[in-house]
């Protein structure tokens, strides 16, 4: 076990909503940008957890579309939050697992010493990039941020129980952007060419993979970890999907178990995650001991099963 907690926590949502029948989506407008959700989720998460941003031993983007090429997305926020320090900056980036990801890998680097608190946001506007040729995936999306602040702990029994990450490249192609960087460089953008620089979601050949493969992982999960269904307090999945249920049944849980917020959120990307957490703790869902399980799919096809006891 990777002994860590969460000290702190913030959320922040555009102002705008758009309705999808009886969908509700947040999607930024003119003034509001990725940065400026980072930066509000990160300020919220510091005053809940009564830091400053000194408190901070590096500060970490867990996000799926970066802001701009370079720099890191990272030293952006920074630039906002903690300018005139020299407090690390990082991305991780596994597209809509990110936030799992970091959490995962930072547990380790806690763990062994090198870091005391961490600051890890994740911020999306993928409203940005969507195809409105594409309606499953347009009336998807939303937009939103969250952070937390995760701290070493001194309880023997709480913190990171067992991760796991596995990506399926047969499935590389069914969820991306091709366009912007170096395969479809911005010189090679043209009105016929615009649809190689937007989101391309091939939905059912992705619930098809997921559906294949999850259920076996999960089982070598539950061996890896010594946890079973019945051990768990609270499923906290990505919110892929209308199609959640379905792959919450396959995988044993039943609807109790888990938090689905699609209808009222939507997917938030790398946020979806980070924002239900911190959603769950501010209404106290998800409390101190719970066994909480991280899960989700991404672009690659990459999945991550994140257990921890909070």
């Amino acid at each position: 076990m990777n002994h860590v907690k969460i000290t702190g926590y913030g959320t922040a949502l555009p102002k705008n909503t758009v309705m999808f029948d009886d969908q509700t989506r947040y999607r930024v407008v003119s003034g509001e940008t990725q940065i400026g959700l980072a930066v509000e989720a990160c300020e919220a998460a510091l005053k809940q957890g009564s830091w400053s941003i000194a408190d901070i031993d590096c500060i970490v983007s867990a996000s799926a579309v970066s802001v701009q090429p370079i720099p890191c997305t990272a030293a952006l926020i920074h630039e906002q939050i903690a300018r005139g320090t020299d407090i690390p900056a990082v991305d991780i980036n596994t597209t809509c697992t990110s936030f799992v990801t970091a959490l995962d890998t930072f547990s380790f680097l806690i763990e062994a010493g090198r870091y005391t608190r961490v600051l890890i946001v994740s911020s999306e506007v993928g409203s940005l990039g969507l195809n409105p040729n594409q309606k499953e995936s347009f009336e998807l999306f939303s937009d939103g941020a969250a952070a937390i602040i995760l701290e070493r702990s001194e309880n023997p029994e709480q913190g990171i129980i067992c991760g796991m990450q596995r990506t399926w490249s047969e499935g590389a192609h069914q969820t991306e952007i091709r366009g912007g960087l170096t395969a479809y460089p911005p010189s090679n953008y043209k009105e016929e060419t615009k649809e190689e620089y937007l989101f391309d979601m091939k939905g059912r050949e992705i619930l098809s993979l997921v559906i294949k493969k999850l259920p076996k992982m999960m089982a070598d999960f539950y061996t890896e970890s010594g946890l079973s269904a019945e051990m768990i307090d609270k499923v906290v999945p990505h919110q892929a999907s209308r199609a959640m249920p379905l792959l919450m049944k396959k995988i044993g849980f039943s609807e109790e178990q888990y938090v689905n917020s699609i209808k009222e959120y939507g997917n938030m990307v790398s946020a979806s995650i980070p924002f239900i957490l911190c959603k769950a703790l501010a209404e106290n869902e998800i409390k101190e001991k719970d066994v909480v399980l991280f899960v989700g799919t991404a672009a690659g096809l990459t999945t991550n099963i994140l257990a921890m006891r909070i």
